[in-house]
């Protein structure tokens, strides 16, 4: 792959993810000249003697403190001469006092990203660090050398300091590294990888470790993972709604256009599209059968006893139709698996709205997103062309490492993530109740002798996720700790945000490949039952049929001849129907999903196949075969 060129105004979210799963990045060369001018403006300010915050100056409470001539300290008793400048030394210990996070590592591809988004904004040329310090960074990344970063540290505001300390401190030969698989002293790390630490001279310090990489690393990369999890979702509901033999008209076009909310169209176009071509959805509701259990004269042929279900309908007596006349003359007076009612559930019915107001949420964080992957986020901000009288109106102290922006978009997309989650499992529940599943069978499986659970547990563990991300949904935008003796007084929490909503997206991948997986089962039974009817109805006559019909007149009661005129009626058109289907997306997804989980006809163990069904929408498995 062509290295992605970095000039501090044009990296997308599609090429961060890119590097951080491996791309190399390259300077932009017209860009460099811009970053040494700041770089050189600021050594001379330093040889005025300027004070300049972060050049010749403590940092955070420490702002007052102005850097001296030589060290106080040589005078001291046994004290040793330091190669170092003060100015060297303030930067230095910057970064090794700073590197203080605690936690497990971030993956490699969080740690890349940071790396990445650092050098970009550093190449807006108003940082003043120089351009060797910004190749070393790069050699570094295209190298593979990945500092370790612990995940805990981070409050937001003055940007990422801790974390973006452990990046820089492997700069300067310290800290920990991978590299080539081990985890190995910073040091160690570089020579091996043919690299040799740095010195950083004026501000270098404080422009490598001030910004908001770490929040916006893991947000990019939570939100891509999001962005294919809403559409996994769709396709998870899209097949609930075949294996339901759902209603179609709530994703109408021309409903959508009276609430136009973007992510509700996207999401009812979505499902159109993958509903397409469905013999399933918007079927008649007399006929689709009720699951009845096997028996061993269910069937009327060898091949069709070979069934792992029966089905059958009730008859609606003529007695009970008063009222209903009109009703029954369009369809027929059966009663089978789908009630006779024009509406679904909520969790079937309002997946645009919600589906959608998830996706409107995922939109929103893009938005900040992308202007921050091109945004200068450290302090103080250096503008070396700028005409003025005096150094302050050059060199800025500002807050754009704050990071309050991100914050309060990750609060609203880790809202959006149990939403997501709790509707899926709540189709997820529907399927596997026989009070609600529209005529299947209890947890999905015959359960003939009654000693199968089928997808009873499955249910359960989606509940646990669900129960577990609403846990976590809480804001950490909305509680501020000060820090730095207050002179960093209000925070943004925003890397937690961040970091949060990342392992959030994980586990809602896990919720809806639990639906996916049960759809899957629900959907063959829903499919094979009505195809069955479709088979018997073929070979047989109005008589044979109406074995599979409870609620019929005796022999001798005056209904008798109507109601086999009214099975026939049923019967030829269950035989002239073409095999009943999902639609084409639906399908391909469904067949995926059969090539390694095969249908449960019987218990068995289930706890591979689950590791299965997440790692099929994990690696977007299912999806890529969906969009064909």
């Amino acid at each position: 792959m062509k290295p992605i060129r970095l000039d501090g105004r044009s990296l997308t979210r599609a090429q961060l993810v890119a590097v951080a799963h491996g791309a190399a990045v390259e300077l932009d060369p017209a860009q460099l000249p811009a970053v040494q001018l700041a770089a050189d403006f600021l050594a001379e300010q330093a040889r005025r003697e300027e004070p300049i915050y972060g050049v010749n100056t403590g940092f955070g409470s420490n702002a007052d403190k102005l850097l001296g001539g030589h060290r106080l300290r040589d005078r001291l008793p046994g004290a040793e001469a330091s190669e170092e400048t003060l100015h060297e030394e303030l930067q230095r210990n910057l970064i090794v006092t700073h590197a203080v996070c605690v936690g497990e590592p971030f993956a490699p591809e969080v740690v890349r990203a940071m790396l990445c988004i650092r050098i970009n904004t550093l190449m807006r040329g108003h940082s003043g660090i120089r351009v060797e310090i910004l190749q070393a960074l790069t050699a570094m990344l295209n190298a593979g050398v990945v500092p370790v970063v612990p995940q805990l540290g981070s409050v937001g505001a003055s940007g990422d300091l801790a974390p973006l300390s452990h990046l820089a401190i492997v700069l300067l030969g310290g800290g920990e590294a991978f590299f080539g698989g081990e985890r190995l002293p910073g040091g160690d790390a570089l020579a091996r990888a043919g690299l040799s630490p740095v010195k950083l001279s004026y501000k270098e310090g404080l422009a490598l470790n001030n910004g908001t990489a770490q929040m916006l690393a893991t947000g990019v990369l939570a939100l891509a993972k999001l962005e294919a999890l809403v559409e996994t979702a769709d396709l998870a509901a899209a097949m609930t709604i075949d294996a339901f033999a759902g209603r179609l008209g709530a994703f109408a076009e021309e409903v959508h256009a009276l609430r136009p909310h973007p992510g509700q169209v996207e999401t009812a176009a979505n499902l159109r599209c993958l509903l397409e071509g469905s013999t399933l959805s918007d079927i008649a509701y007399h006929l689709v059968p009720r699951f009845r259990a096997w028996q061993p004269e269910s069937w009327d042929t060898a091949e069709a006893q070979r069934l792992r279900f029966d089905i059958g309908w009730d008859w609606v007596p003529f007695t009970q139709r008063h009222g209903r006349e009109k009703f029954y003359q369009r369809f027929r007076p059966f009663r089978g698996g789908k009630k006779h009612q024009p509406q679904d559930s909520y969790s079937l019915r309002c997946i645009p709205q919600v589906h959608g107001a998830v996706r409107d949420a995922l939109a929103q964080a893009a938005r900040v997103l992308d202007i921050e992957l091109n945004a200068l986020t450290d302090n103080p901000i250096v503008f070396p062309d700028a005409k003025a009288e005096h150094v302050e109106q050059q060199v800025i102290s500002a807050g754009h490492f704050h990071g309050m922006p991100l914050a309060l978009a990750m609060s609203y997309v880790k809202a959006a993530i149990p939403v997501l989650a709790s509707i899926s499992e709540r189709r997820l529940n529907k399927l596997v109740d026989s009070a609600t599943n529209d005529g299947l069978p209890g947890f999905l499986i015959g359960n003939e002798d009654g000693t199968e659970s089928g997808f009873m547990i499955v249910q359960y563990t989606a509940a646990a996720i669900v129960n577990d991300l609403a846990s976590r949904a809480m804001p950490a935008s909305v509680y501020s700790i000060p820090t730095s003796a207050n002179a960093e007084d209000h925070v943004s929490m925003g890397a937690n945000e961040a970091r949060h909503v990342l392992a959030m997206a994980e586990d809602l991948g896990k919720v809806l490949a639990l639906e996916l997986y049960t759809a899957a089962q629900a959907l063959d039974l829903r499919r094979d039952m009505i195809n069955a009817a479709r088979a018997l109805a073929a070979r047989t006559d109005a008589e044979g049929l109406a074995a599979k019909v409870a609620g019929a007149p005796t022999p001798d009661s005056a209904d008798r001849s109507g109601f086999l005129a009214e099975v026939e009626g049923l019967r030829a058109e269950l035989a002239q129907a073409e095999a009943f289907h999902p639609g084409k997306a639906v399908a391909r997804a469904h067949a995926a999903i059969r090539e390694q989980l095969p249908f449960l006809a019987r218990d068995r163990a289930l706890d591979g196949e689950v590791a299965t069904a997440v790692r099929l929408v994990r690696d977007g498995i299912v999806l890529a075969a969906a969009r064909g």
